[in-house]
């Protein structure tokens, strides 16, 4: 079954485009790497917003430890999350 996630974040004054930029770079194919999909991705110029769903076919908390346990995510440098202020969450299931 496939597990999404809804991620909201608030990025720092000023870094909203560097943070895409080195999301785009560094996080998405990292992810794409483990299994996991980018279903898509917005940004609230307005708000500093950074917007995305990310979907996993599997055990979605298990490959997500696996991510951040991962030598190449802890690797990161510049870490794209040194511009993240604040994070919200929520765990999706698809509608029969």
């Amino acid at each position: 079954m496939t597990t999404s996630q809804l991620r909201v974040y608030r990025i720092a004054d000023g870094a909203l485009e560097e943070f895409v930029r080195e999301w785009r770079e560094r996080v998405v194919p990292l992810r794409e790497s483990l299994g996991f999909r980018i279903d898509g991705a917005w940004t609230d110029s307005e708000t500093n917003g950074f917007v995305w769903i990310l979907s996993h076919d599997g055990d979605y908390a298990a490959a997500d430890a696996a991510y951040f346990a991962s030598d190449e995510r802890k690797g990161l440098d510049p870490d794209p999350a040194r511009n993240i202020e604040s994070i919200e969450t929520r765990m999706l299931r698809p509608v029969d």
